[in-house]
């Protein structure tokens, strides 16, 4: 019995040293006050179930800040509170802060990433495209990924992205960028509205020359009804930087994507001879007056805007529910609450030749080498984030909302109803659409395949189905096989700019097309062109797709 009253007088003086202790930190949430507000999230109060888990909350670690910079849609707002459940999830399973600053993919992203950076204020993770990633990883802000990034560390990671594609990836001779989560089908499409065409008695054109001809009819021929001369054929955005890949005037000279094998070559389509006869072709239709006359100026998004606003009666959409009457956010549903006859309909006019290329991986994510210089362990918990993102319960988190209330799982089945989509309009998108804020880690809507779930949407309309298998029927071209990487020294963001400042000149400045043969040439010689297609092409060869 004594023994037993010294362990309680023990256990007793052990409980009041832990309260004092509390009492002296004030038993709050550690936060110093030293990081910006970032989008929304910096100064809020966390859940009252995180309140004095300084030291690990229930998994027993210590709360870590970690601050990133991704891409999301214009209109998504970080909400305050508990109302961003996905967060709130991360935070309480992680035992992590997130402090997110987001902005629509551009040249404002880039600009104002680069911005931090050159600050000191490096985000501990951002996202990135590829000429900027390179950029980055050259001047030595990015972590070196192999201490967080393996089969071992992330392993749901690899059900959607293979080593062999990782190691293709890679650039400047390092491991410093991995590919978000990307999709292996390709719901490129151009989208028309069916209602101006059947208000002008028009077919769905099936080939380039008849897209110009409708084109003219939707600038010309008030397609609206409206008596007024205020709508254009083709909307595009060129971000005040490029000409988009929008034009259909790429693929009618033979030039798909970005990046090409052809007859046993790379082809740098952007760059290519062949351009002259693209430009030209814009040119002409710019002076026709068929495109949008502010297609070079419009950033981001812009572009849609304006078809959603009766504008515009061709445009480009690349995920699957780009035009779904199943989701309230899309073009379908956003041009409808403007103009109750609208209707979006799928149309390629290359569906039989090649409409794009299939898929390689795409936009990289980093993690910053400050931060791992001084901070490796923020970045180990970072790397378990993204790994459960991948994983089956945060893909379903992010993308479809609660089970049981924004869908229904039976067995390896996830089903969507009305009701579903009901309550992520009152929980997800009314509270500032914040899904997006994560779901920067899957570009454009992946399948569900790799995690063996089958999605059974009920929502979705004949209309919609239509549009699925109208897409899936056009052909694409073959990809070049893997990402390629320039050579060492060789930059490529500056051969791109001068580049595209000569195509713009063109464009603007040049009564015809006819100079780019010289400009080509100065690429090729004075700025490194050649160089970067031969190493290309090398690496191509390296990877068994051209002999």
């Amino acid at each position: 019995m004594r023994k037993l009253g010294i362990k309680m007088v023990l256990l007793w003086v052990m409980m009041f040293s832990v309260a004092l202790t509390a009492c002296t930190n004030g038993g709050g949430n550690g936060n110093t006050g030293n990081s910006s507000n970032t989008g929304g999230t910096n100064n809020e109060t966390p859940p009252s179930s995180e309140m004095g888990k300084e030291d690990g909350g229930e998994s027993g670690r210590e709360v870590l800040t970690l601050n990133w910079f991704v891409h999301s849609n214009g209109d998504a707002v970080l909400p305050q509170g508990d109302q961003d459940f996905i967060r709130k999830t991360i935070e309480e399973k992680f035992s992590v802060k997130l402090n997110i600053q987001h902005m629509p993919m551009g040249t404002d992203y880039e600009s104002k990433l680069s911005l931090l950076m050159a600050s000191g204020d490096t985000p501990d993770l951002f996202a990135s495209t590829g000429i900027a990633s390179q950029k980055f990883i050259a001047d030595g802000v990015t972590a070196d990924l192999t201490p967080f990034i393996s089969p071992q560390t992330m392993p749901n990671y690899f059900k959607w992205v293979s080593e062999l594609e990782l190691e293709r990836y890679g650039v400047e001779n390092k491991f410093a960028r991995a590919p978000l989560v990307f999709p292996r089908n390709v719901y490129r499409s151009y989208y028309i509205r069916q209602d101006w065409l059947d208000n002008l008695a028009l077919e769905m054109p099936t080939n380039y020359e008849e897209m110009m001809e409708v084109a003219r009819a939707f600038t010309f021929d008030d397609p609206d009804g409206n008596n007024r001369d205020d709508t254009y054929g083709l909307g595009a955005a060129g971000n005040g930087t490029s000409v988009s890949w929008d034009f259909p005037q790429w693929i009618k000279n033979g030039l798909i994507g970005a990046l090409m094998v052809k007859d046993n070559k790379y082809v740098d389509n952007q760059s290519d001879l062949s351009v002259q006869n693209v430009l030209q072709d814009i040119k002409d239709m710019m002076e026709e007056g068929t495109v949008d006359p502010d297609w070079f100026l419009t950033k981001g998004t812009e572009h849609i805007d304006k078809a959603a606003g009766g504008k515009v009666g061709i445009i480009v959409g690349g995920t699957r529910n780009f035009a779904f009457d199943s989701d309230p956010t899309s073009l379908q549903n956003r041009t409808k609450a403007i103009q109750p006859e609208a209707n979006w309909m799928p149309f390629h006019p290359f569906a039989e030749t090649g409409t794009w290329t299939e898929n390689l991986p795409d936009t990289a994510f980093m993690f910053s080498s400050k931060t791992a210089e001084q901070e490796p362990k923020k970045l180990e918990r970072q790397a378990q984030i993204l790994d459960w993102m991948a994983s089956e319960e945060g893909f379903l988190l992010i993308n479809y909302g609660q089970e049981g209330k924004h869908y229904i799982r039976e067995g390896n089945q996830i089903r969507i109803t009305e009701e579903h989509v009901s309550a992520v309009q009152k929980d997800i998108i009314e509270q500032g659409n914040f899904q997006q804020f994560y779901q920067f880690f899957y570009l454009h809507n992946p399948e569900a395949d790799p995690l063996g779930l089958e999605i059974v949407d009920e929502r979705l309309s004949e209309r919609d189905q239509q549009i699925i298998d109208t897409i899936k029927s056009y052909k694409l071209y073959p990809s070049i096989g893997t990402n390629v990487a320039p050579p060492s020294g060789f930059n490529l963001a500056d051969f791109r700019a001068k580049m595209r400042e000569y195509q713009v000149q063109i464009l603007f400045d040049e009564p015809d097309a006819s100079n780019w043969p010289t400009y080509h040439e100065e690429l090729m010689t004075e700025y490194g062109g050649q160089q970067m297609i031969d190493t290309y092409e090398e690496q191509i060869r390296a990877a068994g797709i051209i002999q």
